[in-house]
């Protein structure tokens, strides 16, 4: 489902703590804030360009995509060998990697999918970030 046209809530900034959390061997946690992250700075470069979309499928999981998470999708971007891509296929929309050479070709990140090889390819933009919860998928 494309939210169009997009929705803007406020700007809320939360903070964002100066050390990186370790994902391997914990360290001791430091007690302060480096400074604010607002997710609008951090996510969309275009506003007029950018949309949010929910993916649907398991076709991209290898990459960490799962149905339902939220992509943001710039219109504007250039899509580039290897960029997240929504594509038009057979009158549909689909979420791929992009693959321009040695062949054109729309990537599955899941082996349970077969790569698509189109004639022609009409991209919708760019994935320019994707967002899960972890709790979702707990069950």
């Amino acid at each position: 489902m494309l939210l169009w046209p997009p929705i803007f809530t406020p700007r809320v900034r939360v903070p964002l703590f100066a050390d990186p959390c370790a994902a391997g061997f914990p360290s001791p946690a430091q007690d302060y804030v480096e400074s604010e992250l607002d997710l609008n700075e951090l996510c969309i470069r275009r506003r007029a360009s950018t949309f949010f979309v929910r993916a649907s499928g398991s076709s991209m999981e290898g990459l960490g995509l799962y149905d339902g998470d939220v992509m943001v999708v710039d219109r504007a971007e250039e899509a580039s060998h290897g960029d997240v891509v929504i594509a038009e296929v057979n009158r549909e929309f689909t979420v791929k990697r992009l693959q321009l050479h040695p062949r054109l070709a729309l990537l599955p990140m899941n082996p349970a999918y077969s790569i698509i090889y189109p004639e022609e390819l009409q991209l919708l933009g760019v994935v320019t970030w994707f967002f899960n919860s972890t709790r979702a998928r707990r069950r």
